[in-house]
């Protein structure tokens, strides 16, 4: 989801995913977004841990599946996020959850 980053995540990359939903999946149309420190199209993308786009835009729409993870000056790398092919998967809202909490799950083929 879009969440501004908090005080603590400040110092951190963070790699956002719209839609919302883990796991991601390509026929979803999957944006990613890199948010951290550092200016514009300072941005250095992986692909499967190898660099994959350097000096590129901070966000973009995935045509392959694989493993990225974005790189920005000033707070380094994020955690990956992997974007499959499956042709059936069960998803949930990749918000935060709490012990309690009421979630709803898909499942989408």
């Amino acid at each position: 989801g879009w969440c501004p980053l908090s005080p603590t995540g400040a110092q951190t990359t963070q790699l956002l995913v719209e839609p919302p939903w883990r796991p991601a999946v390509l026929w979803d149309q999957v944006t990613l977004t890199c948010q951290g420190l550092g200016s514009t199209g300072a941005t250095t993308w992986y692909k499967d841990g190898q660099r994959w786009w350097q000096e590129g835009a901070d966000h973009f729409t995935v045509t392959e599946s694989a493993t990225y993870e974005c790189d920005r000056p000033g707070t380094g790398r994020s955690p990956p996020v992997t974007v499959s092919d499956a042709r059936l998967v069960l998803q949930v809202s990749a918000r935060a959850l709490l012990e309690g909490d009421t979630v709803t799950l898909r499942c989408r083929g």
